[in-house]
């Protein structure tokens, strides 16, 4: 597996994805129209072009799951019983087609669950950054997650 079991994560520790996107407009139409988002700012070129953006903006929802898949790879893959919750979630900046992602998370806490010896929970920080590093996403993360099996 790739992911990581609790005992190898450190408080503190950065992690930077080399994993990267860049969101076009079809990722942006079809994540809105999938979750029958008819917001006209994320779909409607026309409605857009007449806000303050001047153009569509990317679905920050969508800009949330990026940001979390792609710390999958390198942090959960196979290590993770399951998120249990996600706060102070922020988008700075927006997010427009053609934008390309980097993300990197931090690790916050890791604690071992006091009711269950075979896993732990770890809190992480995820950070998205747009091509020019401006931050355009943040995250905190609560996540149950395998110890190393014995």
């Amino acid at each position: 597996m790739a992911g990581l079991y609790l005992e190898e994560f450190v408080p503190g520790q950065i992690i930077r994805h080399t994993l990267t996107k860049s969101i076009t407009e079809s990722d942006n139409m079809l994540f809105s129209v999938m979750t029958l988002n008819p917001q006209p700012l994320h779909i409607d070129f026309d409605f857009a072009a007449k806000s303050e953006w001047g153009k569509p903006l990317v679905n920050s929802l969508f800009t949330l799951g990026l940001m979390i898949g792609i710390s999958v790879h390198d942090t959960t893959l196979g290590t993770t019983i399951g998120n249990l919750g996600m706060t102070d979630t922020v988008f700075p900046h927006p997010l427009f087609h053609g934008d390309t992602v980097r993300v990197e998370t931090e690790v916050k806490s890791v604690r071992p669950s006091k009711s269950k010896a075979d896993r732990g929970i770890i809190e992480f920080e995820h950070r998205a950054y747009n091509q020019n590093d401006v931050l355009v996403a943040k995250c905190t993360r609560q996540a149950m997650m395998l110890r190393r099996p014995v």
